[in-house]
Formats: structure tokens, sequence, C-alpha cells
């Protein structure tokens, strides 16, 4: 039965078109996943932490990208965590986690992470990050590739350094962060609770269409996204912190995930990405924007999961495929947009 939301619109800038998966039809899991007894609390570097720790099996830690909190994975850790444990923190700076002391930077948060998962008892993990996550994830894989079996990365912000806007972006946030965060701290809640203010803020996060995700998912991202004092010093490391030579260096499976309507980073990311890790391939979901994973999240679940119960046979067997000329799962729809 036809999508009862479809709407015709041009070049599918209002909606992604009947039988969409786009958002998540019917009533979510994360709503009755019982999070209160999977939060805790620790302290690292003298500074409090707070993560959700769920599920046992092989060890799957989710790393949020900049302005986010574990948050970001609430679509993942339910399902999961049938048979990972799983792990998502709020990285330090950002959610209910402390400022470290120390200057923030994607080499920083690397080593944290990995102090992170030695006081979990967690020798080695697949990891998945979105935007800056995306990079920090990268940046332990090439660091101590022994502890990553195998790597995803969600439109993963690792060129951003390279683009002419970053400096003068952040620049500009230089000179308006109080100004900025002052004023979130007073209209967060006011935002969640209006459906147009929590559209914008949505789509100012990458949502391609912001209009379709339940309010209760809206609510939970706009909420937990307060501009914290980690903002800042975390668009700093992005625009500072080069990586493209050392990525050959990722000898672990990997997978890069983009969506085609990427307004944050652009979609052609993805192949510069394939090109430089020598195991990886990558997916591009049409009609989609900067967090795929919460946008098409059962398809996205979906393709985790035959990445990570992949086995090496059907690897080669995907490395074969793409030397015949078949590196990318889906197609960008026509018209894709990529910033400037």
């Amino acid at each position: 039965m036809p999508d009862p939301r479809a709407v015709k619109s041009i070049g599918g800038l209002l909606h992604p078109g009947p039988d969409s998966d786009y958002g998540r039809r019917g009533r979510a899991p994360w709503l009755d996943f019982p999070w209160e007894r999977h939060q805790r609390r620790m302290r690292i570097d003298d500074r409090e932490v707070r993560y959700v720790d769920a599920g046992e099996g092989p060890a799957l830690v989710l790393i949020h990208g900049l302005g986010a909190s574990w948050q970001s994975w609430l679509e993942q850790v339910p399902e999961f965590s049938r048979d990972h444990r799983v792990v998502a923190m709020d990285l330090p700076g950002f959610g209910c986690s402390e400022t470290p002391a120390e200057d923030i930077s994607i080499e920083y948060y690397a080593q944290w992470a990995f102090r992170f998962l030695d006081a979990l008892g967690i020798e080695s993990a697949a990891l998945v990050g979105n935007s800056m996550g995306g990079f920090i994830a990268a940046e332990m894989a090439i660091r101590q590739p022994d502890r990553v079996q195998r790597l995803t990365v969600v439109s993963a912000a690792v060129f951003w350094q390279t683009y002419r806007r970053a400096q003068p972006l952040v620049q500009l946030a230089r000179l308006s962060d109080a100004i900025v965060a002052r004023a979130l701290m007073r209209t967060t809640d006011d935002i969640a609770t209006r459906p147009r203010l929590r559209s914008w803020a949505l789509a100012t996060a990458g949502f391609r269409y912001p209009h379709l995700i339940s309010k209760e998912l809206a609510h939970e991202m706009v909420r937990s996204a307060r501009r914290t004092d980690g903002f800042l010093p975390g668009l700093e490391a992005l625009a500072d912190f080069p990586l493209e030579e050392e990525l050959p260096k990722i000898s672990c499976p990997a997978l890069i995930v983009w969506g085609a309507h990427d307004t944050l980073v652009p979609v052609k990311d993805a192949k510069r990405m394939e090109d430089l890790i020598p195991d990886s391939r990558r997916v591009v979901f049409e009609r989609t924007g900067h967090v795929a994973m919460l946008e098409r999240p059962e398809r996205f679940n979906k393709l985790l999961r035959e990445f990570l119960d992949e086995q090496p046979e059907q690897r080669e067997g995907a490395a074969a495929e793409r030397g015949e000329g078949a590196g990318v799962a889906e197609q960008p729809a026509e018209g894709a947009a990529e910033p400037a």
C-alpha cells in the first residue's frame, strides 16, 4: 500500500517519494527500550562521562558527531544490543559529559576513546562514527589497528579541513560563540516543543526531510543537542587535523555510508575515502542527508548488520565485484546537491 505521507514534489525537495523508507513507520523500538537500566556514568581523566552500555556479545562502539550526543544512536542501540555489547558515549565536552582539561582535538578524542574502552574492559571492537565521530573512528583505526575489528563511517568529516569555508566558519563561530550559546540555552526547550522550529533545527543538523521525522525523535535530537563547551574546540579540531595521507593505513574492513543530499559534508567525499582505504566499500542512500542512521534507520541497520556478520569469503566476493565496477550499492538520486 502506498505511503499515505507521499506527495508530489519537484526533484524530491518536499518528499522522498512513494514507498520511501525515510524515517520509520510505526512505533520505533527505542521508545520502549529500558534506557534507565543501561545509562551509566564513570570518571576518566578526572572528568565525568555519560554513556550507554547495553547487551552482550562482540563489542560495537558508536561515536556521535559535532554538537550531538549518544542519542544520535537511539535507532541502533535496541537493534544491535540483542547480540552485541553496544556502547555509545557522550564525548567529553558534549551531551552530559564534562569538558576535559586537555585541549580538544581529533587525536585527543581517539586516545580518550581507547582509555574509555580500557575502563570498560573492551580490548577490541567494531566502530561506527557519524560526521566528527567518523573522523575519530578513522583515527582510532590508524593508531591502534589491532583494537579495531571493523570500521563504519557515516558522512565522516575527514576532509572538512580542505574546504575553503572551514576556517572562515571557525572564525565566525569564535565571534558568535558566547551569544549563540546563551541563546540556545534559553530556547532549546521552546524549539523542542514547536513543530516548525523543530523542523528548522533538524534541517540545520543535516536532515533531508525533517518534517517526516517523528515528533518523539525530533524532540530527543533537539533536546540532547544543546550547545556545550566542546562545540567550538570540536569545530576547530575538524578544521585543523589532516588525515587524508594516513587513510591507506586503515587495515580493517571499512563501510562508508553517505547521504546523496548531505549538505554538511559532500557526498563526493565517500568516493574519495573509498579510493584511499584499501578494504572498503561505499553505499550512498538516495534522497538522504547527513545522518543516514536516523533518516533511514531500518535500511541502515540492515546494511550494518550484514557488514558486521560478513565472512572473509564474502568480503573477497565483494572486492571482486568492485573490480568489475560495482562499487556503489545505491547511486545518488539525480540532482543531488553538493555544498560549495
